[in-house]
């Protein structure tokens, strides 16, 4: 009764809000866009995970490995090598999530506003690559078609369509004799909102080039940059993660020399922050699993083994939690709760203090152990993706609750 009070409450206070957002129709065709991604990220995550395997090369020794760890280090040794070749998938999936989202929202909001979707999505890709992908010296750079471009996506996917709708809304086009085919005398009229959009944001772009010798998307992340804290930085974020090994590397010389280790701010600190991915997911994607809507439940099976590997953009951008204000709170809070208990594990020795660097995109149970040596780690971590559900299950039943009202209506 107390935890349906609880829902009731934060249903009452969150799904007002949470409505106007989510019936705004920009906002729905971001949502709805960052789903056309979701089977492409998560064939890239796989394909991503395949070529990092869980082992740390530096920790092992042939003499004395037996045939599970000998199997580990050929599948790295064979990583390592075709290192470009098994990630091609990845590189031509999620490495292109800002070309394929903008494709996404834009034919989501011309669907909305019931002009032609696909022309829409595919006007709004041909501009983006033109900003995004300069050409230099026969070169193309490729950096901003991924997460980098993802808001420059946002913004020429949603205007685009606007710019053409003002074509739709006004009648402006040209007129033609009776005896041009319609179809010749459509074609005709899509290059002037072709013409006009190229024109617009191409010309953005150039105007950026001169004046500040740097492209769109450029200049939008070095806006961006500046307004995050310094963990937001990339100068911070390299610095955390340095001192992280800094720490992690001063406990493994207190290890070999007998002695207690003392830095509790190591590496398995940050490992912890992104349990399950940005966001301590993995215990929402275990409610989702279980959850009464046939939409989440297949999000949350696509997003396991991802997530399992602390690789959450399946569920990032499939549930979404982008642009989720319900969502917003728990996957704030969820990390600093996580990383707190891990701090305080650590002071009382209720876990084992981190001092192995452990490889990246290593399933969380292998870094949990990897990481320390130590099997309790491995169940604390279990233990924390529990409490992230629990944090989780109130603001995701309030989810639940008007989506399936919302399915209730429609039919």
């Amino acid at each position: 009764m107390e935890n349906s009070t609880v829902i009731t409450k934060l249903n009452d206070l969150l799904s007002p809000f949470a409505a106007k957002i989510g019936n705004q129709r920009h906002l729905k065709a971001i949502s709805s866009g960052m789903m056309f991604g979701l089977p492409f990220i998560v064939i890239g995550s796989f394909f991503l995970i395949f070529a990092n395997p869980p082992i740390n090369i530096d920790q092992y020794n042939p003499a004395t490995a037996n045939f599970f760890m000998k199997f580990m280090a050929g599948w790295k040794d064979f990583a390592v090598a075709n290192y470009d070749l098994i990630t091609a998938p990845y590189n031509l999936t999620m490495r292109i999530i800002g070309l394929i989202s903008v494709f996404g929202i834009a034919f989501s909001l011309a669907s909305e506003y019931k002009i032609n979707p696909a022309m829409n999505g595919m006007v709004a890709s041909v501009i983006f690559l033109m900003v995004c992908t300069p050409v230099k010296e026969g070169n193309i750079n490729l950096n901003y078609l991924g997460t980098n471009g993802l808001f420059v996506a946002i913004i020429i996917g949603l205007l685009v369509v606007e710019v053409n709708r003002i074509f739709e809304v006004k009648n402006i086009k040209l007129k033609l004799p009776d005896t041009v085919p319609p179809m010749v005398a459509t074609f005709i009229n899509t290059l002037v909102p072709l013409l006009t959009n190229i024109i617009l944001f191409y010309g953005i772009n150039l105007i950026f080039l001169v004046t500040t010798k740097k492209i769109f998307p450029e200049t939008v992340m070095n806006i961006l940059t500046p307004a995050t804290n310094i963990a937001g930085s990339l100068g911070g974020f390299l610095l955390i993660v340095t001192l992280g090994m800094a720490q992690t590397g001063l406990n493994a010389e207190q290890m070999s020399n007998g002695e207690t280790m003392t830095h509790l701010m190591n590496l398995q600190m940050f490992r912890i922050s992104v349990l399950g991915g940005a966001g301590g997911t993995l215990g929402l994607i275990l409610l989702m699993m279980r959850s009464k809507v046939s939409e989440y439940r297949t999000i949350g099976k696509l997003s396991l083994i991802p997530g399992i590997c602390s690789i959450n953009e399946p569920v990032i951008f499939g549930l979404p939690i982008v642009f989720n204000p319900i969502l917003a709170i728990p996957f704030l809070i969820t990390p600093i709760i996580s990383l707190l208990l891990t701090y305080f594990a650590q002071s009382v020795g209720l876990i084992g203090v981190g001092f192995i660097v452990d490889p990246s995109f290593t399933p969380f149970f292998a870094q949990a152990y990897l990481s320390s040596m130590d099997w309790r780690n491995i169940v604390f971590c279990l233990v924390l993706i529990l409490i992230s559900a629990m944090i989780y299950y109130p603001f995701f039943k309030v989810m639940e609750n008007n989506k399936t009202k919302l399915v209730d209506e429609e039919l």
